[in-house]
């Protein structure tokens, strides 16, 4: 018996044994399908990243997104947007199926996208919500246009003009982008390439693609000896390194990825990390360290799969990924909003990486 299946063997029997929300199943996607209902047409408290232009750009948040105006920001959002349809293809029977399409039904319409793409093209709003936002907008339409859901295609066409406007903000901002930014935020490239690569791939669309590889190498391929014990900073969401280890397991050849991540990870067979302490999740910035966990965990698991068969350090990669998980994915649902408005999209993010270990 080889390692890789001794170590899923070993998987799947502590499987049995471990808390349900380590496993998307219908018992997890219902409880985290409620928390993003509850907060997709929750207005306030609202953080809009917004540019004043004049008084007359003194608007409520739903009257410049109508679709895109709860949980707190534009992003966290999209992204709730993005579980939901993606809970409702995996789990059509869930109790919060009819929700979720009415949901959907409400703020995914042609009029509805007129108005966030009328934002989008507002003089000002050029670099609103670059990268992650745009990211995020763009896995949601990779979601519904593969959707075989009876009404993903209408709500596919619907989204299909602003992902169309994100793309091209992409493909125009990309070849200006001399340096990544590496932060644990937002800004970060690695991860918000990585989603935007989802969707070229999903797309076909092979000119994005394109774009996407030779920026990647340009960026990240001559990188080595990532420094993760600098990480994580005080308020990070996502792993620098291990973001940019994963998005590179996508780009490469698997020989050439296991080569570049030997030196940019040459510690990787004794690995050792902490999964991070959350002080205070009614701290907007601190509980951010939830969804760093979170981030961990689900790269850990990536990784896996672009080992060799016989690779002893796969069981260790794994504890190390259940550890970081288990740490966070009992706040999900801590009362604070702070964090219910969008660690749950990390929770069903990270639970399907772990649930493809091969």
């Amino acid at each position: 018996m080889s390692v890789r299946t001794l170590f899923c063997s070993l998987l799947s029997v502590a499987a049995m044994a471990q808390t349900p929300l380590l496993t998307l199943n219908d018992a997890s996607a219902s409880h985290f399908a409620k928390l993003a209902l509850r907060c997709v047409g929750q207005e306030f408290p609202n953080k809009p990243d917004h540019v004043l232009g004049s008084s007359g750009d003194l608007k409520l948040p739903r009257e410049f997104h109508p679709a895109f105006y709860g949980c707190y920001d534009w992003h966290s959002s999209v992204h709730g947007h993005w579980m939901l349809a993606r809970l409702l293809r995996q789990f059509p029977n869930l109790p919060e199926a009819s929700q979720i399409q009415a949901v959907l039904d409400r703020h995914l319409t042609p009029d509805v996208m007129n108005v966030e793409l009328d934002y989008l093209n507002a003089k000002g709003n050029r670099a609103f919500e670059r990268p992650y936002g745009w990211a995020w907008l763009l896995k949601l339409s990779s979601e519904l246009e593969t959707s075989n859901h009876p009404k993903a295609k209408a709500w596919a066409d619907a989204l299909r003009p602003l992902a169309n406007e994100i793309r091209r903000r992409f493909m125009d901002f990309l070849p200006k982008l001399t340096y990544p930014n590496r932060t644990g935020v937002h800004s970060n490239t690695a991860y918000s390439m990585s989603l935007a690569l989802d969707y070229a791939r999903a797309a076909r669309d092979t000119e994005f693609e394109a774009l996407l590889l030779v920026s990647a190498r340009m960026y990240f391929l001559r990188d080595k000896a990532a420094p993760l014990n600098y990480e994580p900073g005080g308020e990070d969401f996502i792993s620098p390194a291990l973001e940019e280890a994963a998005l590179m397991a996508k780009m490469l050849s698997e020989a050439d990825f296991r080569v570049w991540l030997k030196g940019f990870l040459p510690n990787l067979k004794r690995l050792s990390l902490a999964p991070a302490k959350v002080s205070d999740r009614s701290d907007p910035r601190i509980a951010h360290l939830d969804g760093l966990n979170m981030s961990r965990a689900r790269n850990l698991y990536t990784l896996i799969n672009y080992l060799p068969a016989k690779d002893t350090s796969a069981a260790n990669l794994a504890d190390l990924a259940d550890a970081h998980a288990n740490a966070s994915l009992p706040f999900v649902a801590s009362g604070n909003y702070e964090g219910e408005h969008w660690l749950a999209t990390f929770a069903v993010h990270m639970l399907e990486a772990r649930g493809k270990i091969k």
